[in-house]
């Protein structure tokens, strides 16, 4: 029942003590049998002649018909499972996040997409320096931004001239990253910002900036976006107009190739991939980019799709085929799980880094999740509640999807470095990771290098500290080497073990299914409850009020949605 936690160091030992588990019959908590394999990304859809009876097969979607009721809902509910890729991504359980671009050097946040390339100067790219810091942490898995709103590209694409390319010693940061971060032995993600401010059509950029200076002599409040236009007025987006310039919808070739190609002879025999798509001028461009970067630097492990747009609110939009950006990511990096995509992952629902008390990785949506961002989740994944049974029995629910969260926050108050900011403590990312981690979800942690390239030496300090706070903690377990007591699957350990922190888990190769619980330890031959909670899933962290001296911890699952499979119970003590 125990798996190997072995690649972690923020995971417990494996060699634990079952879990106990008291539960009306049917339910068992087992590990027996064998998982069911990996479905093929399709919805689940019952055979046979009539599709609301027939045996509901593990998937990481599954439709809703109007025939089905109630009981068959949350059947299909407790039989979404993971994919393999997403199972690998939640197992990594900490990314460590790299704001670096062109705010960098400007000290600002959001930019305006009309900086001059020039400005991107750092002295050197330290990306080694930055993997030693992550590592130091826990992080498992590492997240580059290739291109922030601002459109400001961190490698030499063929399709913009706002890049590196223009930039002094034309650094290939995306490179230098990627190849840092696999000889770490890492995993790599990637984010590029849909939102491209350079890529703002040239005429009504002017308009936008004639209004906010006029909205300025007013004496009206201006926008963050406002400010910054405002600031650069003199100078126009350095792209080519492509963000929500009406431009028709076309038949157009991937990659599409440009004077002088240096892929020219691998797309013509077959080496690269090549394949038609029906896209605008700005969808043509972000596929081109998703190309180059999974061709060039993948395949990697995922994929950041930020929805933010700057410009919503000017009225400068741009309609995405996320349908074919989905299609097209699956086909040339089928393991690689995208952040606001179809069996992938999705937002916390905001920047604190804390996951919600109840957090559920099966969510219902009322759309196709292959048809939007965000997974078709309401109000941006912010709302306290996405996956309840009340959630799921609504009427508006059509599909069901395996859709685990991830919670980022900044080890510093902006996402970019700025000289005048310092780091969280060691003692609040503990925090945090207890928070999220601890509550069903990943920890994305940014960590911002600074102007001369490297992660800051406070910074180092905290995630180092970090580090070896989460070992100390959470780097053993005081059950393990017990042994059952006459027979029932309860840990004990002779003479007692004092401990302020239990972990649970559920296997969730079968599923997420454990709706309400109990931990209970046994003190001087009685059992007493010592916490409690609802949604348990890939990892569940309780902090107790008081530290607890037992000899044996047992756990019971008061409702379920079927059968629980429970990873063995463990227990921590803190370190002051």
């Amino acid at each position: 029942m125990a798996r190997s936690r072995s690649r972690s160091r923020f995971r417990t030992v494996s060699a634990l003590a079952a879990a106990a588990l008291a539960l009306p019959l049917p339910f068992q908590a087992t590990a027996a049998g064998r998982p069911e394999p990996d479905r093929p990304p399709v919805l689940a859809r019952p055979s046979g002649a009539d599709p609301c009876q027939g045996p509901v097969r593990p998937a990481s979607q599954m439709t809703v018909l109007p025939c089905d009721t109630p009981a068959r809902i949350i059947e299909k509910a407790a039989h979404v499972v993971p994919t393999a890729a997403q199972r690998a991504w939640q197992e990594r359980e900490v990314t460590a996040f790299t704001h670096f671009g062109m705010n960098t050097f400007t000290g600002r946040e959001w930019g305006s997409g009309t900086e001059d390339p020039k400005w991107f100067a750092p002295p050197r790219v330290d990306a080694d320096q930055w993997m030693r810091a992550y590592k130091a942490a826990g992080a498992e898995q590492v997240m580059l931004t290739v291109k922030h709103h601002d459109g400001f590209v961190l490698y030499p694409s063929r399709y913009t001239p706002h890049t590196v390319t223009a930039s002094p010693g034309q650094p290939d940061v995306v490179g230098a990253y990627v190849r840092a971060a696999r000889k770490a032995g890492l995993a790599v993600g990637l984010y590029l910002s849909p939102s491209d401010g350079a890529e703002l059509p040239h005429a009504r950029h002017a308009r936008w900036v004639e209004e906010v200076r006029r909205k300025q002599a007013e004496g009206k409040p201006l926008s963050l976006p406002e400010r910054v236009a405002l600031a650069d007025r003199g100078r126009a987006p350095a792209g080519l107009g492509r963000f929500g310039n009406g431009s028709p919808v076309t038949e157009r070739t991937l990659p599409t190739l440009v004077p002088g190609d240096d892929r020219a002879d691998a797309v013509r025999d077959g080496r690269l991939p090549s394949f038609t798509v029906r896209a605008d001028d700005y969808d043509a461009y972000y596929l081109n980019q998703v190309y180059e970067l999974l061709t060039q630097y993948g395949p990697v492990e995922e994929l950041w799709l930020d929805g933010a747009n700057p410009w919503a609110d000017a009225g400068i939009t741009q309609k995405y085929d996320v349908r074919q950006w989905f299609e097209t990511i699956r086909r040339l990096s089928p393991r690689t799980v995208v952040f606001q995509g179809p069996q992938g992952v999705r937002w916390v629902g905001n920047e604190r880094g804390v996951a919600r008390e109840t957090e559920w990785s099966v969510t219902p949506s009322a759309v196709d999740p292959w048809s939007v961002l965000s997974g078709g989740l309401p109000n941006d994944s912010t709302d306290a509640d996405i996956g309840s049974r009340a959630k799921v029995l609504a009427p508006t629910t059509k599909y069901l999807q395996w859709y685990p969260a991830e919670a980022d926050v900044s080890i510093r108050p902006g996402w970019f470095h700025h000289p005048w900011e310092r780091p969280k403590t060691p003692a609040q990312l503990l925090g945090l990771y207890e928070k999220s981690v601890g509550r069903n979800a990943s920890l994305l942690l940014n960590v911002p290098p600074g102007r001369d390239g490297r992660i800051g030496a406070a910074d180092a300090a905290a995630l180092a500290g970090f580090g070896r706070a989460v070992r100390a903690t959470y780097g053993t377990d005081l059950l393990a080497g017990g042994r059952a007591a006459g027979g029932r699957p309860v840990p004990t350990r002779p003479g007692g073990v004092t401990f302020d922190r239990v972990g649970l888990g559920e296997e969730v190769r079968y599923g997420q299914r454990v709706e309400r619980f109990a931990v209970e330890a046994r003190t001087g031959g009685t059992w007493r409850r010592i916490a409690g909670g609802t949604t348990v899933g890939h990892r569940r962290v309780l902090a107790l009020p008081a530290p607890v001296t037992a000899d044996a911890v047992r756990v019971r699952v008061l409702a379920a949605r079927a059968a629980p499979h429970l990873t063995p119970v463990t227990a921590h003590l803190s370190r002051p």
